[in-house]
């Protein structure tokens, strides 16, 4: 269900004024599909069935909860609805959690709101948007490491979530919004001088990192992994079910970010051809991924009726495993007892549906992007 009001104040035609589109939302629906379809119990309120959702050009209603999603902090946690309706009982329980410090990067979170507030405040013009994203933004700056890496969560991270991530878009969502920052895109253009010149080091360092952090195999640069140790910059495990490997999807998205830079140096566009060229290596063909039927399940995060197999297709198009063994370049998989294996089969079905271990990820950059901007920059 989603709903649209009609309202007359002139706040509510701002967008259509200006000319702008309302801001963009995806960026949220990860933390939306965790929140609506993943059970977490140890969230602070739960959604209702059927919770009704702004419509995206709601720009107020939308920028009033991610300003009640902020802690105390300047960051936000994750697996909310950015979009979801509250009722008042919703609203008091987040508001009586603001003291909490769960906050986090992890599910495309805290940068996403920081960018939205950035675009809510261009085209709303209320103070109030302007302040949370730059508390937002020194919240950015104070998680980074002097290495130039981001962990999972801030602040004072522990285990895994101190590692460098580059799962679930942190390490290149925040570095892409500090870019916008420092650039001077549109929607930050009211930024101070002196945060943007912070972003301006902050992205020199991130990038640096990036580069510190790809692995070199024995035939050259290979791709990243889902974390990297904060000191070594080895490519780490995290939950049982994530191993120590390399990550296509996660080299595609740190690829396409090097894309974006201009006049790349002779060592990022080294970087750039050394990942192209595992992402080939990697490719499998003549495999397709299916679900098929299978009697109800439930287990402590998802329920589901079906099944995901690996079935042989000459016709199907190329796919890539979600992690990569770094050895050996061959598919690897865990169910959550943290045992390797070497076929999506050997996964037991908890983890075969509650995880996506194959994809398309870098489909279209070897395709298009990349032969693109090689044609540009390659040869450096």
């Amino acid at each position: 269900m989603r709903i649209r009001y009609i309202f007359p104040a002139v706040g509510w035609l701002l967008p259509a004024v200006l000319g702008h589109a309302a801001p963009d939302i995806s960026g949220f629906e990860d933390a939306t599909h965790h929140w609506r379809r993943i059970n977490e119990p140890e969230r602070v309120m739960q959604p209702l069935p059927d919770q009704p959702s702004y419509s995206p050009d709601q720009v107020r209603e939308i920028a009033a909860n991610v300003l009640l999603f902020q802690r105390d902090n300047g960051g936000w946690p994750k697996d909310y609805d950015m979009l979801a309706v509250l009722n008042e009982q919703q609203t008091r329980a987040v508001r009586e959690s603001h003291a909490h410090s769960d906050t986090t990067f992890d599910n495309h979170t805290t940068h996403t709101q920081v960018e939205y507030l950035a675009r809510a405040y261009r085209e709303l013009g209320e103070a109030a948007l302007r302040d949370a994203c730059v508390r937002g933004l020194d919240f950015i700056f104070a998680a980074q490491y002097p290495n130039g890496g981001f962990p999972q969560k801030a602040p004072q991270p522990k285990g895994f979530s101190a590692h460098i991530t580059f799962n679930d878009g942190v390490m290149v969502g925040v570095l892409a919004v500090l870019k916008a920052a420092a650039d001077r895109a549109e929607h930050f253009a009211w930024l101070d001088d002196a945060r943007r010149e912070r972003a301006r080091d902050a992205v020199r360092r991130g990038v640096a990192c990036l580069l510190r952090c790809q692995v070199r195999s024995d035939t050259g640069l290979a791709g990243w992994g889902q974390q990297h140790d904060e000191k070594t910059f080895a490519p780490a495990s995290a939950r049982t079910f994530e191993l120590a490997s390399l990550s296509p999807q996660d080299t595609t998205d740190v690829v396409r970010f090097l894309l974006r830079l201009e006049a790349p140096s002779p060592e990022i566009v080294r970087a750039v051809d050394g990942a192209v060229a595992w992402l080939r290596q990697t490719q499998l063909s003549g495999i397709r991924v299916r679900k098929v039927p299978a009697p109800p399940a439930e287990f402590f995060r998802h329920k589901t009726n079906v099944d995901v197999i690996v079935v042989h297709d000459d016709s199907a198009p190329p796919l890539w495993a979600r992690m990569i063994e770094i050895e050996t370049n061959r598919p690897i998989f865990a169910s959550r007892d943290g045992v390797k294996v070497y076929s999506l089969a050997e996964v037991d079905r908890e983890r075969r549906t509650g995880s996506g271990w194959y994809g398309e990820w870098p489909r279209k950059l070897l395709e298009k992007d990349y032969p693109t901007w090689h044609a540009a920059h390659g040869g450096k």
